[in-house]
């Protein structure tokens, strides 16, 4: 009697990741493409307070604080330079809207010099943030 011994050929099963691979790629793409990014302004302000307020969905935050100190992208700014940066945030988005979160102690001088500055950017949609949380 012969024993024969038999190899086994064992098949090692191979995936191919090249087009999950580029699925993901594709996929990659299009989420940065799709979103939108949103310019806060990188401080905390109390907004004043009012019972008419509305939602707004806005891209630009500029900030006035107490002190009429101007924040806009999480950068303190010159309000002679506000004019040439919300123009340039506003041309990386031309869909954006401007909402300005003026704190209750600013002075309105600082919030109408603002203002005037954003609309000669060309940006007439402009918001103020107030709070409607407890109105007085």
């Amino acid at each position: 009697m012969s024993y024969h011994r038999h190899k086994r050929q064992t098949q090692q099963a191979e995936l191919d990741m090249t087009p999950m691979l580029d699925i993901v790629f594709i996929m990659l793409i299009f989420f940065i493409v799709t979103t939108s990014f949103v310019k806060e302004s990188g401080v905390e302000v109390n907004a004043p307070q009012a019972q008419t307020g509305t939602t707004q969905n806005a891209n630009i935050f500029v900030a006035i604080t107490a002190e009429g100190d101007v924040w806009i992208d999480k950068r303190l700014v010159d309000l002679r330079s506000v004019r040439t940066i919300v123009a340039r945030l506003h041309a990386e988005n031309p869909q954006s809207s401007v909402v300005i979160q003026s704190d209750n102690q600013a002075r309105t001088r600082e919030l109408v010099s603002v203002m005037d500055q954003i609309r000669m950017a060309g940006i007439n949609n402009v918001a103020i943030a107030t709070d409607s949380s407890n109105p007085q």
